[in-house]
């Protein structure tokens, strides 16, 4: 598959899913002292050639005046971790349960047996700031997908496919969340050693 279709397939399925806006959201790939990264302001759900900026992984060229706005936070997930692809999206459900809480613990099985638990970091400016590129890539070493309180979520994989993964998986552990609510019951613990959950 060529790049440009790896792009815009998991780029439309981000849109489709309602995980970014008609211009939200941005992905990209490392490849070798390179970015791949789509254009600032580009639709997800029809990339062209134009909205792939390649530009340095370590130091500024040419590209990098239309590369995302969230460039210096994906260099510096890449500087710091192992990660060969990112994804980064605003899903509406998990936006809202980050506004309330510290940390996102599903209670769905595959939520659970794939993410254990989401941390929600807060910083005063959450876009494509200095404040983000310095905090998220430390959560990153240790979970596959973190929340930015009242933004967004980052995730990190080997291939697109597993990074944009674990956004679906983390909006659809956060509208169970919310719909378990709504029914204002206990939650009835189903899981083997379930009590451990919060402590991941």
């Amino acid at each position: 598959m060529s790049l440009l279709k790896e792009f815009s397939r998991i780029g439309r399925d981000l849109f489709l899913s309602g995980l970014v806006s008609s211009h939200g959201g941005n992905i990209s790939i490392r490849a070798g002292d390179k970015i791949i990264i789509t254009r600032r302001g580009s639709m997800l759900a029809h990339l062209n050639k134009e909205d792939l900026i390649e530009t340095g992984l370590y130091k500024d060229d040419s590209g990098i005046i239309m590369a995302s706005t969230e460039i210096i936070v994906h260099r510096a997930i890449y500087f710091n971790t192992s990660a060969l692809a990112i994804v980064h999206s605003h899903p509406p459900a998990a936006i809202a349960l980050s506004l309330f809480m510290d940390e996102i613990i599903p209670i769905d099985s595959e939520a659970s047996y794939l993410l254990h638990k989401i941390p929600v970091i807060a910083t005063k400016e959450t876009i494509g700031s200095k404040d983000v590129a310095n905090i998220i890539p430390d959560y990153l070493q240790e979970y596959k997908i973190v929340m930015l309180r009242g933004h967004g979520a980052f995730s990190i994989g080997d291939i697109l496919e597993e990074a944009y993964m674990l956004h679906s998986t983390l909006e659809n552990a956060c509208r169970i969340i919310a719909y378990g609510k709504i029914f204002g019951n206990a939650f009835k613990e189903y899981r083997k050693d379930g009590d451990k959950y919060t402590k991941w």
